[in-house]
């Protein structure tokens, strides 16, 4: 199976899906083969601060029609915030797409998670997730959340996180556990891993990047791997 990734949005999260995959599909002993559409984390900022479903569609169809052209099997948008248009996107997609808010709904309903707290992206969080978790309920954070979004932007268009930013996260997190009820906590961008990453956590956390990653090497074990070059 040949892996097609819309990255770029931001790109120390993409960075982090090559280095995830390449240890997944080598545990595996499974082949790996990718191929990798740099898209504009700018251009995705702007149209998902405007709503504007249509215009980003338009710009995530054209890196699917050349991931398809690389021979693409089936394809990811790699932010969670890049969901906001994901059903006008595949209607113009001529590959298969993976949903990635749809297989993180589906892994809280597996580990019975009832309410989910969400740390990302402005648009992320003030939608709780476009709306689009349907077997789980969700809560944002209730203080602060225009200064955590735009600190996670900042995060993600710089590909690194200060001390001063990791606390408000880890403050935020604990708050939904600790007040609003939240079972677990959700990285719902892509790129928090910047943040926790080797950081013990008082709470449950659910990586987006890792759910993605295990979907994706589960769809080429159903699909019996394939796939021979790296692009």
């Amino acid at each position: 199976m040949h892996i097609g990734l819309i990255g770029g949005i931001g790109p120390a999260a993409t960075v982090l899906y090559y280095q995830r995959l390449v240890a997944a599909f080598g545990a595996a002993q499974l082949p790996l083969s990718l191929t990798i559409s740099h898209a504009s984390i700018e251009d995705l900022a702007a149209h998902a601060k405007a709503d504007d479903r249509a215009g980003q569609a338009r710009v995530f169809a054209r890196h699917l029609a050349a991931l398809e052209g690389a021979g693409c099997d089936i394809a990811l948008i790699t932010a969670l915030t890049g969901h906001f248009c994901f059903d006008e996107t595949q209607a113009l997609a001529g590959i298969a797409m993976l949903d990635g808010v749809e297989v993180i709904d589906r892994f809280c309903a597996a580990q019975c998670i009832r309410v989910l707290g969400l740390l990302g992206s402005p648009p992320v969080m003030s939608s709780h997730l476009f709306h689009r978790l349907n077997r789980v309920q969700t809560v944002v954070p209730d203080t602060g959340l225009d200064k955590i979004g735009e600190a996670y932007m900042a995060l993600a268009r710089s590909g690194t996180c200060s001390d001063d930013q990791r606390q408000m996260f880890l403050e935020t997190a604990t708050r939904m556990v600790e007040v609003q009820g939240a079972e677990a906590i959700l990285l719902a961008g892509t790129d928090l891993g910047l943040a926790f990453d080797g950081h013990s956590l008082p709470f449950p956390v659910i990586d987006a990047v890792e759910v993605h990653i295990q979907s994706l090497l589960q769809e080429a074990i159903d699909r019996g791997a394939g796939g021979e070059a790296e692009t």
